[in-house]
């Protein structure tokens, strides 16, 4: 398959994810719609076919992990794994409901397919460096793979980790940033401004690219040129925006979590059914042109 074919098709999922991420999140009429939609093509990249899984099995013991630190971008991620075939769509409907299996941020122990539970912000980065050294010791060949917020970086863990993570060379550890400029309570800028966080994550000892975060082939890109790096860990800085894709809540402040009418989740998933079928056409018609 061509490059730009397998990006097209990498477009089809993302938006397929990005559709039901709305549908899921229209069921409850509130949620965590920025950082969600955010990661979207970032998820579109990984279980598009670059992350090692068996939804028959989803504890096999030589799969890739993903941990998603930023663990209120649940909703996005549970879509996914519905989509890849861990669960049934109904499955979606549990999504913060009391005794249900989708909480508002990911646990292992409700959610199957989910490798590990998120903890205070931060700690994502301890967890994914316990695995990947874990995965070496018992000689297990697999990547992990983390995905941070841009605010998250604020937390001092996740620098000790990058220290320690460069020192022990673990270049089977790729991280994601999820650069959307904003965080709980407003702009990073405003808020603790961090810099150029390429820079920072080099500087720490790994291998730093950043990418157009909404572009699905470019990421898997830079997962490509991250697994040619040896002897230190990865960092990908994703250019991304916050909420992007949902019209009512896209850069807009204050969308970290938000409640949301009916006639707004109604005309998002409007624009999304419309632009998943647009690639889809896209993505057939070049496959014809072929």
């Amino acid at each position: 398959m061509s490059k730009n074919n397998e990006t097209q098709d990498l477009r089809v999922v993302a938006e397929g994810i990005r559709l039901v991420t709305l549908q899921t999140l229209a069921n409850i009429g509130f949620g965590h719609v920025g950082g969600a939609m955010s990661i979207v093509e970032t998820l579109a990249a990984l279980y598009g076919g670059e992350l090692r899984s068996d939804p028959h099995n989803p504890q096999w013991r030589e799969r890739d992990r993903l941990v998603m630190s930023k663990g209120h971008a649940g909703p996005a991620l549970y879509a996914t794994l519905c989509l890849r075939g861990f669960y049934p769509k109904e499955v979606l409907l549990e999504l913060n409901q009391g005794g249900g299996s989708l909480p508002s941020h990911c646990d292992m122990n409700k959610t199957i397919g989910i490798d590990m539970t998120t903890g205070s912000l931060g700690q994502g980065m301890s967890t994914a460096i316990g695995l990947a050294l874990g995965a070496r010791l018992d000689n297990i060949d697999n990547y992990t793979y983390l995905i941070l917020g841009d605010g998250e970086c604020n937390e001092g863990q996740v620098w000790e980790g990058a220290m320690f993570a460069a020192h022990h060379k673990l270049d089977k550890l790729i991280t994601f940033i999820d650069w959307n400029k904003q965080q709980l309570d407003g702009f990073t800028n405003d808020i603790l401004d961090i810099g150029d966080i390429a820079e920072k994550f080099k500087a720490f000892g790994w291998h730093s690219q950043t990418v157009d975060g909404h572009d699905p082939g470019r990421i898997k890109a830079a997962i490509t040129d991250a697994k040619r790096y040896k002897d230190a860990p990865s960092a990908i800085i994703l250019d991304t925006i916050k909420g992007y894709g949902c019209n009512f809540a896209e850069a807009i402040a204050g969308n970290h979590h938000m409640n949301f009418t009916k006639e707004q989740i109604d005309s998002a998933i409007e624009d999304a059914s419309q632009k998943l079928e647009y690639v889809r056409e896209l993505a057939q018609h070049k496959k014809g042109d072929k």
